[in-house]
């Protein structure tokens, strides 16, 4: 018997949209964005308690918002914790898995060489150092044996990011959309398609907020890193900086960025320690670095795995965090 076209044919298109639905959420995640919330503190977060399989890369936050496994309130005995805060640069994205963002490879490094170890990776897209301040007087420091702060050169003078873009932008989701096809369509379809057609630019993670006043902001930015210095220290924990490049700072050629040197005053003055990314990569060559970068900021595993390594370097390595040294044998385990 033969069936008829008015039948087959909607019953046709209604088994691609549901191959196509089933497809897109179990092969790529869509459907199952990472959701974010306005926040009055930190002008926005992950909101908390979030595991997700998103384009072959898994991402966790724990219930503190953190890219990282859940976390007790107190540090577990035995165990080196580390918070470092910061951006989509510390934060990696959805382009990288959990296992390969910096806070995961620095962890690694510290368990491998017998150091137990958290390292706790409170981060968010465009968060500036007013962020990263409103976050330590919401959560507080999670009795961490170190603070580390990762700054960008573009961080110096980005005013604190706030609420207004949480649930209207795309990469700001407040909740998951009805369908998958429907992400598809109207986060990365339509928007290249349009981009393609000059009816609009390209897609993209949201760039940083900027200041019509750069001077101003700076000035702002800094007093709020000496206030993050003034809480951190109070809880006598010692406050380290993560200083990370944007591309053109190093290609084509390396140059000191804006407000550098002045920065660098600052933390002398603070005494606070400063891994400096800028200065190390300046010295690889250009071939090198361009494979640290993804885009205009954001960095590439290579670049993980690099910065891993330094913070391993200065704070283990070169004995700046006390935290990270040999454990002394107890006085009766001596032999005179």
């Amino acid at each position: 018997m033969r069936i008829p076209a008015k039948y087959w044919i909607p019953a046709s298109v209604v088994g691609i949209l549901i191959t196509t639905e089933v497809t897109l959420r179990l092969a790529l995640g869509l459907g199952n964005p990472v959701l974010v919330q306005a926040d009055s503190d930190t002008g926005y977060r992950f909101q908390p308690n979030q595991k997700i399989f998103r384009f072959g890369k898994h991402i966790q936050y724990n219930q503190y918002s953190q890219r990282s496994e859940p976390i007790t309130p107190e540090k577990p005995a035995g165990k080196l914790r580390i918070l470092m805060l910061g951006d989509s640069v510390l934060n990696g994205g959805n382009p990288t898995d959990q296992s390969q963002i910096i806070t995961e490879l620095f962890e690694a490094k510290l368990s491998a060489s017998g150091h137990p170890a958290e390292v706790l990776n409170a981060s968010s897209g465009s968060w500036g150092i007013g962020n990263q301040l409103g976050y330590l007087r919401k959560f507080g420091t999670f009795n961490a044996d170190a603070v580390i702060l990762q700054i960008g050169t573009h961080d110096l003078t980005q005013p604190t990011s706030n609420s207004e873009i949480v649930g209207h932008h795309p990469s700001f989701p407040t909740h998951p959309p009805l369908l998958a096809i429907q992400e598809a369509w109207t986060r990365y379809a339509w928007p290249n398609l349009a981009f393609r057609l000059k009816l609009g630019s390209l897609p993209g993670e949201l760039p940083p907020p900027t200041s019509a006043d750069p001077d101003r902001q700076f000035k702002e930015n800094m007093q709020s890193l000496k206030q993050i210095a003034i809480l951190v220290r109070s809880k006598k924990i010692p406050v380290f900086v993560l200083f990370t490049p944007n591309y053109d700072d190093l290609l084509p050629n390396p140059k000191q960025p804006k407000y550098k040197s002045e920065f660098l005053r600052l933390l002398k003055n603070l005494r606070v320690p400063m891994i400096d990314a800028h200065a190390v990569w300046s010295t690889l060559p250009p071939g090198t670095v361009k494979t640290y970068f993804r885009d205009w900021v954001h960095l590439t595993v290579p670049a993980h795995q690099a910065i891993a390594q330094k913070l391993f370097d200065r704070l283990c390595v070169g004995r700046q965090l006390p935290a990270c040294l040999p454990k002394k044998p107890p006085t009766s385990a001596i032999v005179p």
